[in-house]
């Protein structure tokens, strides 16, 4: 994995897919910064920024992925693996469906994956200290280059979404106790069941977290 450290960026998003469109995607590379001043949330809303939490976004080839992988659960995959390397370290964050990162009842951070042709870009947004007291913030202490050294090593260990499954459908039901936003409508995921490729079927729907970029 290519790394860059940023000292400052709008959003690391926008700029690993601005890079992307002048050097072209060759190998997985990432774009990494603790101060992010205009970062982007899921169905384009902001995520809030302050200069000491972890933003990051990454480009991978979906070749590079496991097979079994539901593209369009990709959110859920990438997630998962970094929330199981932080419970290893030692934190109780947990993953409420699809792509939010939660200690106790409070958001922490989350994820946002969309996919270009045969590349998923995935950017993740993690709060290390307090924020404002609507969000928690992550209840150990990290070294943000270690972590993420051994988050994209896990990842391009290509992990199969059998085994990232099985652990996470355990942890689902955590998620029934809160809202999730389908079709710009917030909904409770109370009598959502969870499928096997990572989709929800609510209200009659099947709800998938991936968005498909032009």
């Amino acid at each position: 994995m290519e790394i860059f450290y940023l000292n400052s960026v709008d959003s690391t998003h926008r700029y690993l897919k601005d890079y992307l469109k002048i050097h072209q995607y060759k190998n997985p590379i990432a774009v990494i910064t603790q101060n992010q001043t205009d970062g982007i949330g899921s169905r384009d809303n902001g995520w809030c920024g302050k200069k000491g939490n972890l933003f990051f976004s990454f480009a991978i080839s979906k070749d590079i992925l496991p097979s079994d992988l539901p593209i369009q659960s990709a959110s859920i995959y990438f997630s998962f693996i970094l929330k199981d390397i932080l419970n290893y370290l030692g934190s109780k964050i947990w993953l409420k469906w699809p792509n939010d990162f939660y200690i106790k009842g409070k958001k922490i951070g989350g994820t946002i994956t969309s996919l270009k042709g045969d590349i998923l870009l995935c950017g993740i947004g993690l709060n290390l200290i307090e924020v404002s007291t609507e969000y928690g913030y992550l209840d150990i202490n990290i070294d943000i280059e270690k972590l993420l050294n051994k988050y994209f090593d896990q990842i391009l260990s290509k992990p199969i979404w059998k085994d990232i499954f099985s652990k996470y459908s355990l942890e689902f039901k955590k998620s029934k106790n809160f809202l999730t936003t389908v079709n710009s409508q917030k909904v409770s995921l109370q009598d959502a069941s969870l499928s096997e490729d990572g989709s929800i079927l609510i209200a009659n729907k099947k709800v998938y977290s991936l968005r498909w970029v032009k």
